[in-house]
Order: structure tokens, then sequence, then C-alpha cells
């Protein structure tokens, strides 16, 4: 049964669109059609979760499978998640509107250390057990879906969260979730139970199922059945850019552009970073897939920027090359190119070419270290000389903010080598210095190493003290340097994924009393002081404290020496020869039961040479590192060679010409009232690219087509009258321009009329006098018993015995003045008399409220007013508010305004 969403998308309810569902690229699947009914349930508000690729990707394919529906759910706002729980309603897929429990099976995206947090409060919100215990006691129908996650924290190590997962989907997904759907159809099929139906899905190589193991003392993972293979295989899977091509939020996302991946996997062998490990080998995408999945959804999307994916963009050689022949392609589209974070010793003017358009972004580099021996031991491959190199190219081709990146804490790291950062910043900003330019300015990110599974400094410990203390060495050094912003990571965000993301089942305890405590949302610094108490608080309660003061004080580091510590107690890495190797580096580690192709012997023998401050090169490019993942199981690098750079077509050039004006009349009804107006905004100019219609560009550094609106309309406001002006650069069939338009709008807004306009004529927004509004309101009492009432959270209205809305309304019409106190923007105040900007007020209908017994004509409990009122650009509005305060004042009682329309708006042609 569909959940009434639209009774839960009130006023209160911050952003309601994002709940909507049902954007442009959505799917709609028939329920009964479907044998496999998913949820993709991504555990992020909807702006994080709607534009993240891998859930785009995995929904897309999961719709293309015969027999299979795939919907979609996310976290709801603290306002949202409030107000399902006071009304026992539960937690709904935005598509089909059902609650989570109809479904089959819901899969989560788990690629953040605290993320598990987040989806326990999805599924309470749900009323789905927490555990794959309390689901299989409590599943006695066969009713309960199974619940599994996948992302990068699950593949690198699910054991803090293996209780509370039916499942744990390793690696790509774009092949493994569709074989758990077929084995998922004839489970169903067959009848099978929940545990039978599990040990089948532990037959899919990738497919890790908890409850078929059982950890060890020490901490290891072992199989507790013969069934279940005793190492679980990573996932790999070949990008297929068509399935990027998706969905149309109407809201503003955090990655509001459509994305297309070009590379897979990243083998340059950074010693820290665990995606680098996790997603060998690398895989390059054909240029020619990769160009027309770009030219044909940025001509079904509508948007105005794409972004290229990947680790490192720019270690895909054909980088220049595809990029150009988008960019020509795509010429008079007015349309962006950015690229995530990039290897500055890459960065050239091949590169520069492609980038931007019109709306020049920032760029970013990662020099990760400040001193030259760091970036050798982190194996980072950057020299000081690539590092200058890079930037100047950036400054030359003019651009004058660039964000950096840089860590501190990492392995062998002294303070000799945090100050170099702030030396590093100092010395581009000497050498780049350019005569008559404005001067360069650097944002700098300065994150806390936090070590990660399935890398070589994996057996290093952090001291979150150090950190404390070296963020402190460098803003001394900062203070008072000109042009740096300096951004630095929390403390006990780092001390807290550390904890986490290393841990092993014992920690599973800890994040559902966290949860229960109030974490959540945990990346989100306004969340922070919250979720570190409730952090703390767990840890301190499950008895682990002793092993998060370790990650507080530092438990060893990987580059003490024997001689400076007791070697039973600290770890020696610089072993004498004849000695072997130290065994902490042969104690078991929670994550050793997973395959992910990488070779733990590899890892420590890379880590040798990181102590030695030894680089490796880069195995897409030169010879065979032996990280043991290439082979049968996981494939070989796949390098697509550089290609000829297409010569440059020119930069786009805004067709300012104006030839005709279009003036349209359209609707904003049901749900579309929730859409904000800049929203509102953003979707006209995608629906005119959708369209391909001609429209013309204003000038400047910014060109923004000529689309205005005459008013904007108020949250949650429904209206028939709403009035845009469109010019074009060429002069259409009216008829052409209705039907191009309307046929890429959503259906709840409706054109009503198109009128051809003088383009000297004033546009509607200079032209607008007023606006006629019809709003349904009730009585509440009288303002004497009702003064302390909270108007946002009101009570059923309780209904005054002497309502007469004829004699409020004559009242209102009769009376000269209602004064009001106006406080402008700017924070002035002024009196206003409302009365003068009422032009007509008369009463529609009127009618008792359902739960009241009959009452005479002039005492009804609910009216229908309709009323029209100034409306004009220069801020003379009279709002239905006002109307509200006017029937207060004459009524003495306390009127609630249940419903808006605007009507029409009117136009004053002198």
């Amino acid at each position: 049964m569909a959940v009434k969403v639209e009774e839960l998308l009130t006023a209160d309810i911050n952003q309601p669109a994002r709940y909507l569902g049902n954007e442009l690229g959505s799917t709609h699947k028939p329920w009964d059609g479907a044998l496999v009914r998913w949820v993709l349930t991504y555990p992020e508000v909807y702006e994080v979760g709607a534009s993240n690729l891998g859930h785009i990707i995995l929904y897309n394919i999961l719709n293309a499978g015969p027999r299979q529906l795939c919907d979609r759910a996310y976290l709801p706002a603290p306002d949202l998640a409030a107000k399902l729980r006071s009304t026992k309603t539960p937690l709904f897929a935005v598509e089909s509107r059902r609650s989570l429990t109809e479904f089959d099976i819901l899969g989560f995206s788990l690629s953040y250390e605290l993320g598990a947090t987040n989806i326990l409060e999805m599924l309470d919100l749900a009323g789905i057990p927490l555990t794959w215990k309390e689901r299989a006691t409590n599943d006695q129908n066969g009713q309960m879906p199974l619940i599994f996650a996948g992302g990068q924290t699950a593949t690198s190590n699910p054991e803090p969260y293996a209780d509370f997962f039916d499942f744990i989907a390793l690696g790509d997904g774009e092949e493994l979730l569709p074989e758990i759907g077929l084995i998922l159809a004839e489970g169903k099929t067959n009848n099978l139970s929940r545990e039978a139906l599990l040990l089948d899905l532990a037959q899919i190589p990738g497919v890790y199922v908890p409850q078929f193991y059982d950890m060890a003392a020490d901490g290891s993972v072992h199989p507790n059945r013969p069934q279940v293979p005793e190492r679980i295989l990573r996932r790999v899977a070949t990008p297929i850019p068509a399935y990027s091509i998706g969905l149309v939020p109407y809201v503003q996302t955090v990655h509001d552009r459509l994305t297309v991946e070009i590379r897979r996997g990243c083998t340059r062998g950074c010693r820290f970073c665990q995606p680098g490990m996790l997603t060998r080998p690398a895989r390059d995408v054909e240029p020619q897939q990769v160009v027309e999945a770009i030219e044909q959804g940025m001509q079904a999307t509508g948007h105005s920027e794409f972004s290229l994916l990947s680790l490192s963009c720019s270690d895909y050689l054909a980088l220049p090359a595809v990029g150009m022949e988008i960019k020509n392609r795509l010429k008079d589209k007015n349309i962006s190119l950015s690229l995530p974070s990039q290897r500055v010793d890459r960065f050239d003017d091949n590169i520069a070419d492609i980038l931007g358009g019109t709306r020049q972004g920032g760029l970013t580099f990662a020099p990760e270290a400040g001193t030259q021996r760091m970036r050798d031991i982190v194996n980072k491959g950057l020299t000081n000389e690539e590092l200058l190199r890079g930037v100047k190219t950036a400054v030359d081709r003019g651009w004058d903010k660039i964000k950096l990146y840089f860590m501190i804490g990492l392995p062998g790291e002294t303070d000799f080598d945090v100050l170099g950062i702030a030396e590093t910043v100092r010395w581009l900003h000497r050498e780049c210095r350019l005569q008559g330019r404005r001067g360069l300015n650097f944002n700098l990110t300065i994150s806390n190493f936090t070590p990660k599974p399935h890398t070589p400094f994996q057996w290093h410990s952090v001291s979150t003290a150090e950190f404390s203390r070296k963020q402190k060495l460098l803003k001394g050094e900062f203070r008072g340097m000109r042009g740096v912003k300096v951004n630095y990571t929390d403390v006990r965000i780092s001390a807290m994924e550390d904890f986490v993301g290393r841990g092993d089942r014992r920690l599973g305890a800890v994040v559902r009393r966290a949860w229960e405590l109030g974490a959540g949302m945990d990346a989100w610094w306004e969340s922070l002081d919250q979720a570190y108490k409730a952090w703390t608080q767990a840890i301190d309660e499950s008895g682990l404290t002793w092993k998060y003061r370790q990650v507080e004080s530092g438990e060893w580091n990987l580059f003490d020496r024997e001689e400076e510590h007791d070697t039973d107690t600290r770890m020696n890495l610089t072993a004498r020869a004849g000695t072997g190797t130290p065994p902490l580096l042969d104690q078991p580690l929670p994550w050793d039961h997973l395959d992910t192709g990488i070779d733990k012997n590899w890892l420590k023998i890379d880590l040798q040479k990181a102590l030695e401050a030894a680089t490796v090169p880069d195995c897409s490019f030169e010879g065979c590192s032996r990280c043991g993942v290439c082979g049968t199981d996981f494939g070989h690098n796949v390098v697509v060679d550089a290609l000829p750079i297409p010569e440059f077509a020119g930069e786009f050039v805004p067709n300012t010409d104006r030839k005709q004006r279009f003036r349209v009349w359209f609707g904003k009804v049901g749900d579309m009232a929730l859409v904000g107006h800049l929203d509102l905004i953003r979707l006209f100019d995608r629906v005119v690219r959708r369209a391909d219609l001609p429209i013309s560009f204003t000038g400047g550094f910014h060109p923004n087509p000529r689309i205005s609106l005459a008013n904007a309309l108020p949250l949650g406001v429904t209206s028939t009258g709403e009035i845009a002006d469109f010019e074009l650069t060429e002069s259409i069939d009216i008829e052409s321009f209705r039907e191009k338009l309307a046929a890429k709008l959503p259906e709840n807004i409706p054109i009503y009329k198109v009128e051809s306009i003088d383009l000297k004529a004033p546009s509607a927004n200079q032209l607008l006098e007023a606006a006629e509004y019809v709003i349904t309101v009730a009585s509440a009492g009288s303002l004497t018993e009702n003064g302390e009432l909270d108007r946002e959270n009101v009570a059923p209205v309780s209904l005054a015995p002497d309502t007469n809305w004829e004699a409020w309304v004559k009242t209102i019409a009769e009376t000269e003045a209602f004064w009001r106190v106006h406080t402008t923007k700017s924070g002035k105040t002024q009196d206003v008399n409302l009365r003068e900007r009422l032009h007509k007020l008369e009463l529609v209908d009127q009618k008792p409220d359902s739960s009241t017994s009959a009452r005479s004509a002039t005492s009804e409990g609910r009216a229908v007013l309709r009323f029209t009122g100034s409306c004009r650009s220069d801020g003379n509005l009279l709002k239905p508010e006002h109307i509200v305060f006017m029937l207060e004042q004459v009524s003495q009682q306390e009127i609630q305004l249940l419903q808006v329309e605007r009507s029409q708006l009117i136009l004053g042609y002198g």
C-alpha cells in the first residue's frame, strides 16, 4: 500500500521536493509484473545519494533486467524522520511510495566508516529489525526483506557491521547484483527458507554471508560450515558509460551534473590510498563510448555541466582527445567540463584546453605531503619540479584559485615535514606570482591520515594527540599568510574513523549503541558534537576504551627504531638480517578472509620500501609490481593509448540575438508545488536544452538563458496562473514552440497559453501589478484562548462557536487601515497599511468541519476566500498571511491558513 506522502510534506518540512521521486530518468515498472523487488537505499540525504554515480548505475542496471524492479530510498532529514515516527508512518521508497518492508531486498551503500548509524536509522524508520538474527527470528512468514551492503567500506572491512546485514556484496556490483537477482527469483519460485536462500547466495563469488562465519579469539574470521568458501572474492566489472545517464533531480544536488566514468581503478600505488588498492586492475573505457555517453546524456538530461570521473583522470591518456572532441561537439550549448582532483604532474596545456567553458571552475591538486622525502615514503610519485610546473601551468592559463590537499600524521613524519606544507605553499606563491595579475589564492584542506585496511600502512597506528599538536604547528605557520585559506579535518572524526574502520565484530554493539545515543549523519560538521559524545559513551560502555585510547595516544609507529623501544611491546620494521618478519605483521587481521586480489606479503614488502623511502612505478605504464591482482579472477590492466587531439573549434560564444519573445502562462500543480523557485528556474533551463529551443543568452562572463519568471511562487503553493518570458535567437512557429516545451515539462507544469510579445515590450516582471489567490482558512478559537498555540504544530482546529465569515469579510472591506510592521531585508522597519494593498476580497464557499455538527448559515468552520492584491516587483505585496492577519484583527479569532492557490498574475499593460 502506498504511503500518503503528500500528507507528510507539510510547510514545516524543509526541502520537501527531495522526497518526491519520479524525476526525469526514473524508471516505472508494474509492481505485479516483477518477481524480485529491490530498493537501493542510500544512507544519506537525497541531495547526496541521488547524485552518486554508483547508485545511478546500479539502479539503471537492475531495472533493465526482466522481472526485476528497483526503487530507491534515502535518509530523511531530521524533520521528516520525526514526523514519520510521530505519525507511525514507515520509511518509503520514492517511486512507488511503498513501505520498505514490502520489498524483497534492500541494498545499502556503505562507503564511509561512520555511515552505519545512518543505516540503522533507516532500518528503524522502516520498522525492520536491525540485526540479521532479529530478522531471522521475526520472519516466520518469509515476509522480511533481505538486507545487504556494498561499497568501499563494506568491501574493505565489513566486520564491525556484520551483525546488521544478511550478506555483503564485495567489489563492483554491475554483474554481481543481477546474479543475486537471479538467485532470489529462483528462491522465491521454489519457496526457499531464508537460510537456504542465503546459502545459495553464498555460492556467488563476491557474496559474503557473515552468519556463516565466526570470529576467533584473535579477531580472524573463519567459515562455520563446509558449504561456503574460506575466502570471499572481490568482484571486478568493466564500466559501462551508457548506464550513467539517469536521474535529473528537481532539487540541486551535491554533484548537479552528468557524470561519466572514464577509468576504473588506479595503479599509482599511493601507500595510504585504499581505493587505489581495492579497485585494481585499472580499466580504461573506450573513448568512443565516453563521447557517445556524454553527447547523448547531455541531450537527454539538459545538464549544463558534465564531469569525467576516475580516481586519477589524468592517467586516462585519451583524456585531452576525448575532452576536446566532446567540447567541439557541444560547442554551441554553453556546456562546462569539470574534473575531480587530478595529478598535478600530468596537468598541462592539453588538459587546461578542455576544462571549464564560459564558467571556469576551480582546480584541485593533491600533493599530500610537504617534503620530497614524505612524498617518496607514501609513493606519491611527485617531485617539487612537477608540482611547480603543474601549478605554473594553471596560473598561466588563467586560474587564480587552486585547491590543494595535504595530510598530516603519515608514517615517518617529522615536524620538519609538517612545516614543509607551509613552506611549499610559500614557495608556490613566490614562484607563481605574475605581474599585473591578481594574487594567487590557495584553498588548503589538511586532513588527518587514518590507516586503511588492504594498504601497506594498515599496520600503522595514529595518534590523535599528535594530530592536534601538528595542527597547532601549522596554524602558527599560516597565521598572517595572505592568499591562503586553510581547513582542518576535525581530530575527533579521524579518531572515530580509525577506531571503527580497522575494528572487528566486537564493534557491532558499539555502532548500535552509538546510534541509540544519537549518532548519525556523522560526516556533517553540524552533527559532530552530538556524534562524538554518542560514540565515546558507546565505547566506554562496551569495555573497549583501552582500544580507543591507543588511537588517542598512538600504540606504535612504523618508523620507531629498535634501540628506542622495547621490541616486545613496540613494532620494529628495520629488522636485522636473519630476524625474519616482525611478529606484528603476521598477526591475523579482521579482513584477511576477504580476497581483494592484493597479496598480503606484497603489502609487507611495499611497507619495507616505504621505510627506505623507495618508490614503486605505476604498473599501468611501467613494469609489473607483483601486487597479486592481475590474473584470471580480477583481469589485467586495460590502458587506452593517447589519441590525436582534434583541432579546437573555439569556445562557446553566447548568441545574444533576440529575434522573438514568447510569453507563457503555465501552472504549478500537484507535487510541483513543492519545487522551490530557484529549482524551477533550473528546471526550465534544462527543459529548454532538452527541447533544443534556440534560446537567447545574456552576455558577460557567465551567460545565462533569457528565461524570466514574472514572480516567485511561495513554496507549497499551487498555481494556475504563472507567467514566464522566453527570448529566442530565431523565429519559430508559436505552436511548434508550445509543443516542444510542453513535451519536456513535467505533467504537473501544464501550459495554458502562449503569446508572441514584442521584443521592445516590458517584461512580465516589469508589468506585474497584482495577483489573485484562492485560500482556505479556518477559525481555531479566540486569540486569548489560543495565545500560546504553536502554529507550526497546531492540533486539529477547535471551531469557534461564533464564526461568521460573511461579516468578517464585509468588515475588512469597510475598514480603511490595517497597520502592520514590515521588516526589510536590510533590517529596517516600516509601518505598512495592508488594506491599501487589498484590491478585492470575497467569500467563495464555507463549510463546517467534518468533526462538528451542523451549524447555522453564518457559523461555518472553514471558508474559501478569493482575494486580489498588490504584487509588484518593488516589494509592494499582499500575501495570504496578510489576509489571515486582517481576519484575526476583525474577528479576534485565531485563523489558520489551510490551503493556498494562486489563480492568476495580473499584468498592467497601461
